[in-house]
């Protein structure tokens, strides 16, 4: 089978849609498919090839509603032009997907939608964006959600919209099973006696690292270090710090024995052994769709606290791996952690241990039954086989 998955951003980028396309696509061609990923154009790309999947590069930019520039007519006339038997569109609101869908009826493969929750759909210069979407959706063979209940397949139901199918994110097996090869707390000078807080989201300014450092201030825990790692981008070097030529920075004499270590180039074997030597996950996010890295918190035996964003509220009922944070919504949708009750919960958890044992081990085997990117790419492959099958 040929398949043809479509976002904006991929490996090397880090964050959450590049990190699930290329999951799925790595292993749906260890599963003999052709897979080819259209995505943007990056200069560290240094092979078109990775891991056997085809990367097909594009020099584009913005959505429908911010206007788009580049190669956007290139682009288009590669997706009207592939011979692929199937094509996945990930992610709605950006040029991957935006330049499809009013050529939907034009693609001659079976065509696949994974919206990934809708971040603006609050915002009222989308409005025109998601009426047409009403219509778009249904040009669709099959939309794939993230969720059961969230914003997207709740429009989706709203607006008669059909062919729905609820295929969760997850964590690999190949990667937090084996013991970690990077003693990351060696690395970065952590003693095995100091507790450690882990977050980790690129730099964007919606990823909670903020809250992350106040509510750890406010903390009455002592002789503990949080961990920062977020991929380099431009707001990390204007809002963070000036100069991230540096392998990571530090900042010390926080008061009660504490320390805050920021990174912006972390490896992924250094991420995966951040996870693995972590105490406790502080996520108070304040936009997610359905976050990867609580997936991963499972896989790693890492307990989690998050605001209660995208669909972790649901992640947490399917596996009891972790907490929410008190939280509150602005008009956008936008999640805000509540911070001095945030510290409250913090210190409680940082005292229960037999707490965050049982976190740790209900959320592993959640994970190991149900959410491996294994068993999810065999539910992806099925789905293509399926509407293949049913133009035969």
């Amino acid at each position: 089978m040929k398949i043809l998955h479509t976002v904006e951003s991929y490996y090397p980028e880090t964050g959450g849609m590049a990190e699930v396309v290329r999951q799925l696509s790595e292993r749906l061609t260890r599963m003999g498919h052709q897979v080819t990923v259209a995505t943007r154009k990056r200069k560290e790309r240094i092979s078109a090839m990775l891991n056997g999947v085809l990367i097909s590069e594009f020099n584009v930019d913005g959505n429908l509603v911010r206007g788009m520039s580049g190669e956007t007519e290139i682009y288009k006339n590669f997706i009207l032009n592939t011979d692929a038997d199937v094509i996945t569109n990930f992610a709605a609101q950006q040029w991957a997907t935006d330049i499809a869908l009013p050529v939907l009826d034009k693609l001659k493969a079976k065509k696949v939608f994974v919206p990934t929750g809708f971040s603006e759909f609050y915002n009222p210069q989308y409005k025109s964006y998601f009426e047409n979407l009403k219509i778009w959706m249904k040009g669709y063979d099959a939309n794939i959600f993230l969720s059961d209940d969230y914003r997207d397949i709740n429009f989706a139901r709203d607006n008669g919209i059909t062919h729905n199918i609820l295929i969760p994110n997850g964590a690999a097996a190949d990667e937090f099973l084996p013991l970690p090869a990077i003693d990351i707390r060696n690395k970065l000078g952590i003693d095995s006696g100091e507790f450690l807080i882990y977050h980790l989201g690129s730099y964007t300014g919606g990823k909670g690292h903020k809250e992350a450092v106040e509510i750890f201030l406010k903390s009455s825990l002592r002789n503990s270090v949080l961990l920062l790692i977020g991929f380099h981008n431009d707001h990390f070097q204007k809002e963070i710090r000036s100069d991230v030529k540096i392998k990571y920075w530090e900042l010390k004499n926080l008061g009660k024995n504490k320390r805050i270590i920021i990174s912006s180039v972390f490896n992924r074997q250094e991420t995966v052994a951040a996870y693995q030597a972590a105490d406790l996950f502080l996520f108070p996010s304040n936009i997610e769709c359905s976050p990867i890295v609580l997936f991963e918190c499972m896989a790693s035996k890492t307990p989690f606290l998050t605001t209660d964003v995208g669909n972790a509220k649901e992640i947490i009922k399917w596996s009891n791996g972790g907490m929410l944070l008190p939280t509150t919504f602005d008009d956008r949708g936008y999640s805000h952690a509540v911070i001095n009750k945030s510290v409250q919960l913090l210190n409680r958890l940082y005292l229960d241990n037999e707490k965050r044992r049982h976190l740790a081990e209900n959320g592993f085997n959640a994970w190991k039954n149900n959410f491996t990117w294994e068993l999810i790419a065999s539910q992806y492959d099925k789905l293509y086989n399926n509407l293949l099958k049913s133009t035969l």
